[in-house]
């Protein structure tokens, strides 16, 4: 069911909250009139923080335009001519409000449609409980909505105790007052005379006697209303200290860990909207409840009775005080965190945001929030409240943002687009630590008043560990201290403290979610691939995966010591193969064509028993990002079958000739394993063949892979081809090719090779 027409069917509180998402800026018409092609549109592809986007902002822009200017035209009859201009006067109205920034319009339209999403869920919900996912997200929903009301209720009767006593006070000063005015009536008698002050004199005193009688017990009934009072203020104070607990120590953390396992290709964090309603419930009813004590702290004041209330209200202001200088400093977050690899001299960007801004009308002074880049040691200092004052690890250029209001959605935040790290100051490296496994981080703070000053916040925020490099070849070993902080980090945790070993099937949970979001595929790891993984890391041969589930990987094993043999670690080889398959193998393991993981002897065990001709991929054990061509076929010179292997591809491969091109040079190649034929898995992705008509009248020339088998001296102890040199020849060929026709003839490349020498080189020219 479209969400429109479920939205129609909301009711009460919900059916206000979602018609007060639209006026001027948006009419409900528009959402109304083109609900279908409203709901149709990619809004979700925009990214907000990016100002490349505006183009497709623009163009869903002029889409709207031109589809209520379409509506417009299409409006028969006398009601239809009322609508046609009221259309037309909307689409240049919402023209003229968001042609300057269509961004705006993106960031309007996806509030609208995710809140009524929110309330048509919790409807649902709320109707049918039991119908709820199975994560029990919904349940929790409900369960805070429920706390929500009951909150409401208690202030609302708390609200109603302070009128009544309010107005008990009042009539105990009135009747005060007349117990002033009778003793004033009977000190006077001594001026009149005594026969006629004695008559008086009676009855003045048993009005005073009555009235004094009166004035004890009701001040003892004041007393008892105040007291009660405090009491449900205590009541209405410890829920809503649960309710902020739930909402910002669960909820709030919960958003925070998914953003923080997002830095590692886990799912979006999801928006803050919904935390943001109730941020804001919170600091509605948290301030009620302050304005609340204070009219009882008056109504104290205008008269005072001895007791124990003063002392309670003394608390309860220092209570209600504390939740909101928590609430306040705790939704001081930080919207879009700041690169976590962090290379001086480069731009970057960063979003801050106060989810209780617009509630507490912060806007209307708006704060300048400043960012610092600090080391760890100083962010644990800072935690502990310790003089930090000035401090800093380096120097960030344009640091200093004012909070922007966006009225559309009611958000307060600070967009950093184009900061800059000029400089950064390493602190003493600890052992055997290098450059990228030290953490900085970026404070964000701010200050603020509210309630026309009466409360004033510093507010401070810090942002996920960042790794600061120098230069790109940093990247792979920074990027690996990164994924572990992600994946490993505990709440609460002293900055920034990991555990220096982990369980193996956690680390496969990291190393499959980094793998699945770099290389954009739903494939992941499979249990076999894993194992192939703890062979690697653990240098074992057992291939069964129970015999790893108890094991422990430390962060040495992990990035810090090279793997047996080799002059890399488990890390840099693991990285390797996803830079590969990112940047030229994706489509091929989405389909299935690459099995990778694999080492030699496996990959013979499995080709032996297949067709000659049958090859796999597997990544090479030897080179980082390194992938080779395994096959089975006759050995020329034994009567005796055996399984070539290709000295490995790299990315410099890829980038003069792809893998499908050089397959399908290959004619030997003719089965990918098990047994499906080449042409149905690569032929799709190969290069069409140029035409020999060329319009300058010059011939195009062509590079193609030839591997051509002489003899034994041709393979290297372990059965691979050593083609260094023709891969060097090969990057001479494109060197060649680039340049203009008239000097390609040029004997740049040296003598003619004899025919057997380029017959045995990777590459000829086809010409």
């Amino acid at each position: 069911m479209a969400l429109w027409i479920q939205a129609q069917q909301l009711q009460g509180d919900a059916l206000h909250q979602m018609q007060s998402l639209y006026g001027q800026h948006f009419p409900i018409e528009v959402r109304h009139y083109l609900a279908q092609w409203l709901e149709a549109q990619p809004w979700d592809a925009i990214d907000l923080e990016n100002q490349q986007d505006e183009f497709k902002a623009k163009r869903l822009l002029d889409g709207l335009i031109q589809e209520l200017q379409r509506k417009a035209e299409h409006q028969m009859g006398e009601d239809g001519f009322l609508l046609k201009i009221k259309l037309g006067h909307y689409a240049t109205q919402l023209k003229s409000s968001y042609d300057p920034c269509p961004l705006e319009l993106v960031r309007c339209v996806k509030h609208i449609l995710y809140t009524e999403q929110r309330l048509v869920q919790e409807a649902s919900n709320a109707s049918s409980p039991g119908l709820g996912p199975v994560d029990g997200t919904p349940q929790r929903y409900q369960q805070i909505n429920q706390t929500f009301e009951e909150l409401r209720v208690m202030t609302q009767d708390t609200e109603n105790d302070l009128r009544k006593l309010q107005h008990s006070q009042e009539y105990f000063i009135i009747q005060y007052q007349e117990s002033l005015r009778i003793q004033a009536q009977l000190s006077s008698l001594a001026s009149i005379p005594p026969a006629e002050r004695v008559q008086r004199e009676s009855g003045l005193q048993s009005r005073k006697s009555t009235l004094e009688a009166w004035l004890t017990r009701e001040a003892n009934t004041l007393q008892k209303y105040r007291q009660e009072l405090a009491e449900k203020h205590q009541r209405t104070l410890a829920l809503l200290r649960k309710q902020q607990t739930v909402i910002v120590d669960d909820e709030l953390i919960q958003w925070k860990r998914r953003q923080q396992l997002a830095g590692n290709g886990g799912p979006s964090e999801g928006g803050l909207d919904i935390l943001q309603a109730w941020c804001e419930k919170l600091a509605d009813m948290i301030w009620q409840n302050r304005q609340l004590i204070r009219r009882v702290e008056h109504l104290t004041q205008q008269l005072p009775i001895p007791g124990p209330t003063e002392e309670l209200l003394t608390d309860l202001n220092a209570t209600v005080t504390d939740i909101i200088s928590a609430l306040v400093t705790s939704t001081f977050i930080i919207e879009k965190q700041p690169p976590q690899v962090l290379k001086t001299q480069t731009k970057f960007s960063a979003t801050v945001r106060l989810l209780v801004g617009g509630k507490l009308n912060v806007h209307m002074n708006p704060p300048q929030v400043k960012a610092t880049i600090i080391s760890e040691q100083q962010a644990k200092a800072l935690l502990k409240n310790e003089n930090t004052r000035n401090d800093s690890s380096g120097e960030i250029l344009n640091n200093n943002c004012v909070m922007e209001y966006h009225q559309t959605t009611g958000t307060l935040s600070a967009h950093f687009r184009t900061m800059s790290l000029k400089r950064i100051k390493r602190s003493d490296r600890r052992g055997a630590e290098s450059v990228t496994e030290e953490k900085f981080t970026v404070l964000f703070e701010s200050q603020f008043s509210v309630g026309g000053n009466e409360l004033v916040f510093h507010v401070k925020t810090l942002s996920l560990p960042v790794v600061v490099i120098v230069h790109g070849s940093q990247d792979n070993n920074a990027t690996a201290t990164v994924l572990w902080d992600n994946a490993f980090s505990e709440t609460g945790r002293v900055p920034f403290v990991v555990p220096d070993k982990v369980l193996w099937p956690q680390l496969c949970e990291a190393l499959n979610m980094k793998y699945k979001s770099e290389v954009q595929s739903d494939r992941g790891l499979s249990e076999d691939n894993l194992v192939f993984l703890a062979q690697k890391a653990f240098s074992s041969s057992s291939n069964n995966t129970e015999d790893y589930c108890n094991m422990t990987i430390t962060w040495s094993q992990f990035n810090r010591e090279s793997l047996p043999g080799r002059n890399f670690t488990f890390w840099q080889w693991f990285d390797g193969v996803i830079e590969l398959m990112k940047r030229h193998l994706k489509s091929h393991w989405n389909d299935g064509a690459i099995l990778g993981f694999l080492n030699k002897q496996q990959a013979q065990d499995m080709l032996m028993s297949k067709p000659n001709g049958t090859f796999l991929l597997r990544f090479s054990d030897s080179e980082i990002g390194g992938i080779t061509i395994a096959w089975v076929a006759e050995n020329p010179n034994k009567a005796e079958r055996m399984v070539w292997n290709l000295m490995p591809f790299t990315t410099k491969d890829f980038s003069i000739r792809s893998l499908a091109d050089r397959i399908s040079d290959l004619n030997h190649l003719l089965f990918l394993y098990p047994n499906q034929p080449k042409e149905e898995v690569f032929s799709r992705y190969c290069t069409p063949p140029n035409s020999k008509a060329v319009g300058d009248g010059y011939v195009k020339p062509e590079i193609k892979q030839v591997v051509k088998v002489e003899n034994d001296s041709m393979l290297d102890t372990e059965g691979e081809f050593d083609l260094d040199e023709t891969m060097d020849m090969a990057r001479q060929v494109e060197e060649f090719l680039r340049q203009p026709m008239e000097t390609q003839w040029r004997p740049h490349l040296g003598p003619p090779r004899s025919p057997d020498t380029l017959n045995c080189s990777l590459f000829k020219l086809i010409i």
